[in-house]
């Protein structure tokens, strides 16, 4: 066994995480945001986060909740989008016009109704 693997092992046996079944994998390799949020909800009070967190990011973890953060391709992601294209923003200007442009028969005084 190598001297890595050693110090690796000394962390590892005090996380949170590693209850020796494997039952939790999915939870920290899922790609549901809220799978995502609730692996690292579980990190919060986790003793050997920041070892955790470390040793990911030294070996370029390719994907994964590892200390509390997402990782993908060996750098912390802010957050996960959802998958497909973003919605598109509506224009301001595009806004302002449509509502001074459309006038509801309750914008109309009721005397002119008539």
């Amino acid at each position: 066994m190598f001297a890595y693997e050693q110090v690796q092992k000394v962390w590892w046996d005090d996380a949170l995480c590693n209850d020796g079944t494997g039952a939790l994998l999915d939870l920290f390799f899922s790609e549901q945001l809220d799978d995502i949020a609730t692996a690292k909800a579980f990190c919060v009070a986790c003793p050997v986060r920041e070892a955790c967190l470390t040793g990911a990011l030294a070996r370029r973890e390719p994907w994964g909740v590892w200390g509390g953060e997402l990782i993908s391709n060996g750098k912390i992601l802010a957050q996960k989008r959802k998958r497909g294209r973003p919605p598109k923003a509506r224009p301001a200007e595009a806004e302002v016009a449509i509502d001074v442009g459309v006038q509801h028969d309750a914008d109309v005084p009721a005397a002119r109704i008539a």
